[in-house]
């Protein structure tokens, strides 16, 4: 009788200690109860100290613009969480271009937040790379911890041991294969993947986790990143879908009125607002993994992306306490397995500059030179984004046909394959195309699977010259256009030029069909056929690509119209 009273006056007093708090699904138990009921497959064969090994992290934005801050805010807002975790700045590398914070677009100069109600997160943040600092060469140098291959920036490399584990943390626009950055050159799968087998086969890391934000974010790793590297990878989307932003305006939770743009990214703020709520010694990647890709899916395709997993799978059994460390104030919570993060609206991170020029248009005075710059802002990322689409589209028509090109351009190869099977390839036929037709920049990225096609169906170099010189008699003036925001150096610029005007000049049979080609479908005289054989006119088909973009655009300016009816 004695136990059993006993037994219930136990219940009640541990019931008494338990604690909802804001509809969380968060329990708030005494860190004695906490670490016996923690005691799962999670925390197996890890410590709860420092004795395993030093924490590292690279945390880098890889692009410019005020109408990019949501990156640059994520990555501010990872420092935060990892300095409150309890990393030190001597193992915190970070890269951002560092134009946001004071730039005269910030209503709050000096501060970055990442959500509506957030704090400033700018603050004590380390300046390692800044502006032409942050480069392909600079990241991949401070991975390998090689500091004589470091051009400009602090000099702060990742110098980790064989029982050290590293996080990394890469926000930025990105399209099939490849990743943005600031600066020329972009960068590419292949070359990633090389350097971190590189770092595998240096013994100097026992574990290695990758956080990755970007549109098709699943191609840097689907069918590159292989098993036995101890590395464990989420992105934010899969090999052939876009990421999102949030915290947009027009959107719900919007950002605070005097902001026009988005403020971050979904799976960034998802994944660090999840950390910012438990005690990370009782949270495995695993648990946070699913909960992310939950918020981030949105339970809505039209808004959301599939956050998917890649390389040694198994790790996601390690506590997040072993990357990113815990904040003591978060001590006595921990994880339940039920996902307590709101859902949030989000903006396609493809359009996201334009929903900052329409706002910046729209509350700019009238008459005033705001509203008149703000025009020319979106005029010319709308035209520029025209002209791409219209370019690929036309290279698809000369080299393929105009029924079969579109076809090829779009084709999604089965999951577990590469996009591209020889990336020298890929890498030079951009080139080709940046050449004759101007910088993919930030949205052309998107195309990046079409020249992978290009590639993989056989096409030569000659016949990649002549297709991209047809489709681009000459390239557009305007500031999206310019080879600065290409995915290649000036010098590779310079040579690739040369090359081509050498290999224009000889024009082989292969050439001379595509010159045929193209007089056929140009000719305003092509008739209609009649009976089974009928077709459209040649000449509709070669418009078709503008009647493409007309439509996309036609459908981004009725989302942003909606949008300004719904603030109104």
């Amino acid at each position: 009788m004695i136990r059993y009273v006993a037994g219930i006056v136990f219940l009640i007093g541990l019931s008494l200690n338990v604690v909802v708090t804001e509809s969380r699904n968060v329990l708030k138990l005494p860190s004695e109860v906490s670490r016996f009921f923690d005691a799962d497959e999670s925390n197996v064969g890890h410590d709860d100290d420092d004795s395993v090994g030093t924490r590292w992290a690279i945390l880098l934005a890889g692009s410019n613009g005020y109408w990019n801050y949501r990156h640059q805010a994520d990555i501010c807002h990872a420092y935060q969480l990892l300095k409150k975790g309890g990393l030190k700045d001597e193992n915190i590398v970070v890269f951002m271009y560092d134009d946001i914070a004071n730039n005269e677009e910030n209503p709050r100069q000096g501060v970055i937040i990442n959500s509506p109600h957030g704090e400033d997160v700018y603050k004590g943040v380390p300046k390692d790379y800044t502006g032409d600092d942050v480069t392909v060469n600079n990241f991949f140098a401070a991975l390998l911890g090689n500091k004589t291959a470091l051009t400009g920036g602090s000099g702060k490399v990742v110098d980790s041991g064989p029982n050290d584990h590293i996080f990394i943390f890469y926000s930025d626009h990105g399209g099939p294969g490849v990743l943005g950055m600031p600066t020329n050159p972009y960068l590419y799968a292949n070359d990633l993947i090389e350097v971190l087998k590189k770092k595998h086969a240096s013994g100097t890391y026992k574990s290695l986790v990758f956080y990755l934000e970007a549109c098709e974010s699943g191609s840097i790793f689907e069918g590159l990143l292989p098993e036995g590297l101890n590395i464990y990878a989420t992105t934010a989307s899969n090999a052939d879908e876009s990421s999102w932003g949030t915290y947009c305006p027009g959107e719900y939770p919007s950002p605070p009125i005097e902001y026009e743009t988005c403020l971050g990214d979904l799976y960034s703020i998802s994944w660090m607002e999840d950390s910012e709520k438990h005690n990370l010694q009782t949270e495995s990647l695993k648990q946070q993994y699913h909960l992310v890709k939950e918020r981030t899916a949105s339970g809505n395709p039209t808004y959301g992306s599939h956050v998917m997993q890649y390389g040694d799978v198994h790790l996601s059994k390690d506590t997040l306490f072993l990357y990113m460390g815990t904040n003591p104030a978060n001590d006595n919570y921990t994880f339940m397995d039920d996902n307590s993060l709101q859902v949030s609206k989000a903006v396609n991170q493809r359009d996201a500059d334009l929903v900052h020029f329409w706002y910046k248009f729209q509350k700019a005075p009238e008459g005033s030179v705001r509203k008149t710059e703000a025009q020319k802002q979106l005029n010319e990322a709308i035209s520029h984004r025209m002209h791409l689409d219209n370019s690929i589209a036309l290279i698809g028509k000369l080299l393929f046909g105009i029924k079969k090109g579109p076809e090829v351009l779009s084709y999604v190869r089965p999951a577990g394959q590469p996009l591209v099977d020889d990336w020298d390839c890929l890498k030079s036929y951009v080139r080709t195309f940046e050449t004759h037709c101007g910088s993919l920049s930030q949205y052309g990225m998107k195309h990046m699977r079409s020249v992978a096609n290009i590639c993989n169906a056989g096409i030569k170099m000659e016949q990649m010259v002549e297709a991209s010189a047809q489709a681009c008699p000459s390239v557009p003036s305007n500031t999206w256009s310019s080879l600065h925001m290409g995915t290649r150096s000036q010098t590779d610029a310079n040579n690739n030029e040369m090359l081509n005007n050498a290999i224009v000049h000889e024009i082989d049979p292969i050439t001379e069909e595509v010159h045929t080609r193209n007089d056929q479908v140009s000719s305003p005289q092509t008739s209609r056929r009649t009976g089974d054989e009928q077709t459209p006119n040649d000449d509709d088909e070669i418009n078709d690509g503008v009647k493409v973009a007309g439509s996309d655009l036609a459908e981004i300016l009725e989302m942003l119209e909606n949008q300004q009816l719904a603030i109104s």
